[in-house]
């Protein structure tokens, strides 16, 4: 086997590693959102709700297009979870904040999250050597 073949076979092993653990991840916040009436997507934008933020700052942290994100935060605010006020700075932009209920349920959320996390077979250290090797990752490849 060439070293061009051995590479490209560890490259492929890696691939389905980070493929499984996005898939084992993906899972876990869908069963445990649906514990709380949430879709997945309704939990992603919870656990990025860390404090005010615009629609665009959330999108970028669900990863996904402003105009996705506006569904769901839609939905969120149609259930008294969150509130859109205006931006102190920028006229045209709202704030997203979340209400004492939506804080509420983002503690619950989370707690759900971290318990039996796929993660959680990884020491503190190990989840932080892990986010370093992935984020190098990301950044090289964009």
């Amino acid at each position: 086997m060439t070293t061009s073949d051995q590479q490209a076979v560890a490259e492929r092993e890696l691939c389905g590693l980070v493929n499984g653990l996005a898939t084992r991840i993906g899972a876990h916040v869908r069963e445990r959102a649906g514990k709380l009436g949430l879709t997945a997507a309704q939990a992603t934008a919870l656990r990025e709700l860390t404090g005010p933020m615009t629609m665009s700052e959330l999108a970028e942290r669900m990863s996904c297009e402003p105009s996705n994100a506006t569904v769901v935060v839609d939905k969120l605010e149609s259930q008294g979870l969150l509130e859109r006020r205006p931006h102190p700075s920028d006229r045209r932009a709202k704030q997203l904040f979340l209400t004492s209920e939506g804080t509420e349920l983002r503690e619950r959320l989370l707690e759900l999250l971290t318990a039996e996390s796929p993660l959680a077979g990884l020491t503190r250290q190990e989840q932080g050597l892990l986010h370093d090797l992935l984020e190098r990752a990301v950044s090289h490849s964009g």
